[in-house]
């Protein structure tokens, strides 16, 4: 839904009256182009601006001050490492160690779990904070405008089915590399193509097929799953905020808190478990 160029922005439902009428002067934002959105629900992300002919979307610059904080958090913390931890390395060594312990279990030793644990950490963490930045106050609400439509700075990147798409081909080409790297070509190319002049005969050429088939579609689940959840999460914040938005939307809230938690959980527990699965050795090898 996008607003029309006028001076100001009717908010019958959302605001209450206080002296002026329910309304809110465009010159009152931080300068003439930039207010607050009403309700804009749009399934591809806003471009912003072109950076040598590449179009930088809200969703872009977002994940990349996701990624920046992410680094330089990392940066600080190791070096402010201390013997006796604080509160916040507490917190961040606690998180790392259920990490580790999962991965340990799922790859069942040590030597894959080094392998499995920087990719399945690294999309927990990135995933995670995409989910839950869509609930910062401001972030799709304040916006440029251009022409009759209406162009929030930023928005959640996991609502974006073009970094849920780029994040799934990453993992199932990192899944591809480690999987070759740790059983050799040869063995791993076994997986998908088998023989049909050897037992189980045409049934394991058949089989061989599906499984190639499904290192393909991972790529539309991974992407769609995440994408799906977190867009219809977003899309129902927009809706509660505008209907109501004083103290029924906390429970929604909260509710994205734990569906943010559960996407990322459940993005990297897959991803782990397929670099299981693509590090064991086919058994008509």
């Amino acid at each position: 839904m996008s607003v029309s160029r006028i001076h100001h922005i009717d908010f019958p439902v959302v605001f209450e009256d206080t002296g002026s009428k329910g309304k809110i002067s465009s010159v009152s934002a931080l300068w003439r182009n930039v207010f607050v959105c009403v309700m804009n629900i749009s399934i591809a992300a806003e471009t912003l601006f072109h950076f040598w002919g590449f179009p930088v979307t809200n969703t872009i610059l977002l994940t990349l001050l996701i990624s920046v904080a992410l680094m330089g958090f990392s940066v600080l913390f190791f070096k402010k490492l201390s013997l006796v931890p604080g509160k916040v390395q507490s917190g961040v060594e606690a998180i790392f160690e259920a990490l580790w312990s999962l991965v340990v279990d799922v790859a069942g030793n040590d030597r894959l779990a080094r392998k499995f644990f920087p990719i399945v950490a690294t999309i927990f963490l990135f995933v995670l904070f995409s989910n839950w930045i869509e609930l910062v106050p401001g972030l799709g609400t304040v916006g440029l405008r251009e022409g009759h439509e209406t162009i929030p700075f930023l928005r959640s990147a996991s609502a974006d089915l073009n970094m849920t798409l780029a994040i799934s081909l990453v993992v199932v080409l990192s899944v591809q590399f480690i999987g070759i790297a740790t059983i050799g070509m040869a063995k791993y190319a076994k997986k998908f193509f088998v023989s049909p002049f050897r037992k189980p005969y045409g049934v394991g050429t058949f089989m061989g097929i599906l499984e190639l088939m499904g290192e393909v579609t991972r790529v539309i689940s991974f992407s769609f799953r995440l994408f799906g959840n977190i867009f219809a999460g977003e899309v129902l914040l927009i809706v509660v905020l505008n209907l109501v938005p004083y103290l029924v939307p906390l429970p929604f809230l909260f509710l994205e808190l734990f569906v943010g938690v559960v996407q990322a959980a459940v993005f990297s527990i897959l991803t782990l478990v397929f670099l299981k699965m693509a590090t064991l050795e086919p058994e008509h090898a």
